[in-house]
């Protein structure tokens, strides 16, 4: 089979683009997509665990608190011990990550827009359902 037939060659391309542009729109609110991803989350369940949230966004605890940390230090988000288990960390926003969410998802919805240009809502559908279909394939290997 010709390299540009496989599906995961192809996927990795889209997503170095896709991961491009995205560093590109985020670049403003002096933000990483790691760090947007996070925040979207907590703007939709604020108070989770850092456990809850990494599996949440699929990556492992250290990488969640490495991006916490520089969210922390950005005044984004504050970590407060959790009321019944000392050892968990909840997640919660501070004024300035409540501030920046409408201008933040504004951005996104735009970008998100000019990434699926072309394709109608059914195919985009469909394009989540082959993508969690082929995730879910490969995910235990």
């Amino acid at each position: 089979m010709e390299l540009d037939k496989y599906i995961g060659v192809l996927v990795h391309r889209a997503d170095l683009k896709l991961t491009h542009y995205y560093q590109k729109v985020n670049a403003p609110f002096d933000i990483t997509i790691d760090q947007w991803e996070i925040l979207v989350v907590l703007w939709e369940h604020e108070g989770i665990t850092q456990k809850e949230l990494a599996e949440r966004l699929y990556k492992d605890q250290t990488n969640i608190a490495r991006m916490l940390f520089k969210l922390e230090n950005k005044g984004f988000i504050e970590r407060r011990i959790h009321e019944t288990d000392r050892r968990a960390l909840r997640l919660f926003l501070t004024d300035k990550g409540w501030a920046c969410k409408d201008e933040i998802l504004e951005v996104s919805r735009h970008a998100y827009q000019r990434t699926i240009a072309g394709l109608t809502e059914e195919e985009v559908e469909q394009f989540r359902k082959t993508l969690t279909i082929i995730h879910n394939n490969v995910k235990d290997l």
